[in-house]
């Protein structure tokens, strides 16, 4: 696979990978190898960072459209993210509020679904009511 597609695999920002990384495909069993067993240089770049957006916009607890609404579009690095969380600015809590309705939202809607389906599954066992009674 392309050495882009095992950084997304790995959670890391490509740029941040070594030359050798970023030059050469990278096998299947080289990604499983790289997952189970990292080297140093990958356990520093989880570790610190710099991070993909991906990642940030999970340490926060947002949504990679709640960064690019901030206007975060650089990788920020895990001292960077642990600051914004300790003294968060108005548009994290902000993102952060808008990222809860979200969830909450799904699950409202997950559990409307889920009491539509029992009741439908209710409905289909229920008897066979509707004959002539005779």
């Amino acid at each position: 696979m392309k050495p882009e597609t095992a950084a997304k695999k790995l959670g890391i920002l490509l740029e941040a990978t070594p030359d050798e990384f970023q030059s050469s495909p990278v096998t299947r069993d080289e990604l499983a190898a790289l997952q189970s067993d990292p080297p140093e240089w990958l356990s520093t770049l989880r570790r610190e960072g710099p991070h993909p957006k991906s990642v940030i916009a999970g340490k926060l607890g947002v949504s990679n459209s709640g960064l690019a609404r901030a206007g975060i579009v650089d990788p920020l690095t895990t001292a960077e993210i642990k600051a914004l969380l300790e003294d968060p600015p108005e548009w994290l809590v902000e993102e952060r509020a808008r990222q809860a309705g979200v969830r909450a939202e799904k699950r409202r809607i997950a559990d409307r679904d889920a009491e539509r389906a029992a009741r439908r599954s209710d409905d289909a066992s229920g008897g066979g009511g509707g004959g002539a009674g005779v």
